[in-house]
């Protein structure tokens, strides 16, 4: 048999007990849910940013990071609304290479996912409490939500995923904003569709059991860039990309129309300083166009305590990323505070 079974891992309610969240920390979520949710459905100006480091490999180091943002928060609270981005399962094109903290909690070690789930709970409910912001992760594997579900404020489903089934239909059982990128061809028709169906009903199997879900009228875009037939990266944040977004998007009539720009991945061909360049032409194109400024409720940047990244060592660097290229957080603080001012 080419697949063996050998740990069988915890009941979601069972972790819940073991690493709780507070009433008070459940209680500030809920509050931050509102203020999200009131960005989406138009009731709030403010602009989102989701930031934060390509994969979270460590938990001091991502502490020490929003802790960071919670202080430049409290300066732009009134302009912007701070999503950390603390993404704990990190797809691989080929499979090869460093999947995240679910997969190993110590990069340096063999992959653990018991332990692994049992860390990333641990760190998001840590992060909550040393900075007060409620955090975004990425829907990998649908199904591990659950060990999550009380804790995240913002989740995205990736370009590798986005025409999942179980992706789409487990989207449209959520509570919270579900971010649908577009596919790694650009596609936005398939981008939109998933939207359609997240935004939807539906009935399933969800871990093991006959579920209906009523629709998650807060499931919206996310612009990645895409890759064409020969390998060459096509941005899709331009005037004229969210011009044909915005079309397609009123023709679909769906609720809440919303987009976030992502600024790094295919939209900056992974070169990471255009993330700032990129972020200013997007908030540009947002002011020019009353449409525009109420359909990109934000940005999502890839940002860490040191810039660039580094491959996994006995020696690595404390707050560097070892996956994708980061901004470090000297530029970050400039960025945050520049489109404070501009947005």
């Amino acid at each position: 048999m080419a697949m063996k079974f050998f740990k069988k891992l915890p009941d979601p309610e069972v972790l819940k007990q073991e690493i709780p969240m507070s009433a008070a920390l459940s209680a500030l979520k809920k509050e931050r849910d509102k203020e999200i949710r009131d960005v989406f459905t138009g009731v709030s100006d403010k602009f989102i940013v989701i930031i934060g480091p390509c994969s979270a490999d460590r938990e001091d180091a991502v502490c020490e990071y929003v802790s960071r943002l919670a202080k430049v928060n409290e300066k732009t609270k009134d302009r912007l609304l701070i999503i950390p981005r603390i993404y704990t399962n990190k797809p691989r094109t080929t499979g090869e290479g460093y999947k995240g903290m679910l997969h190993q909690p110590d990069p340096n070690k063999d992959p653990d996912l018991y332990a692994g789930i049992a860390s990333i709970r641990k760190m998001h409910i840590d992060a909550i409490d040393v900075s007060g912001l409620t955090c975004a992760d990425e829907m990998l594997y649908p199904e591990n939500r659950s060990y999550l579900d009380d804790v995240l404020s913002y989740e995205a489903i990736g370009a590798r995923s986005v025409e999942d089934q179980q992706h789409r239909l487990t989207a449209s059982g959520m509570d919270i904003p579900i971010g649908m990128k577009n596919p790694t061809s650009g596609d936005f028709g398939v981008m939109l569709n998933s939207v359609v169906a997240a935004q939807s009903s539906h009935e399933f199997i969800y871990r093991g059991y006959s579920v209906n879900t009523t629709g998650n009228d807060l499931a919206h875009v996310i612009l990645r860039g895409g890759v064409n037939k020969y390998g060459i990266c096509i941005p899709n944040y331009h005037y004229e990309d969210l011009e044909r977004l915005y079309e397609q998007y009123m023709a679909k009539n769906l609720k809440n129309p919303a987009a976030i720009i992502d600024a790094n991945h295919s939209n900056s061909n992974k070169k990471f300083k255009e993330q700032i360049r990129i972020t200013s032409e997007v908030l540009h194109s947002r002011r020019y166009n009353s449409d525009f400024h109420k359909l990109v409720k934000g940005v999502m940047i890839e940002s860490y305590l040191e810039e660039g990244n580094q491959k996994i060592c006995s020696d690595m660097v404390y707050g560097k990323s070892i996956t994708d290229p980061c901004l470090g957080w000297d530029d970050t603080e400039k960025l945050l505070y520049k489109i404070a001012e501009e947005c």
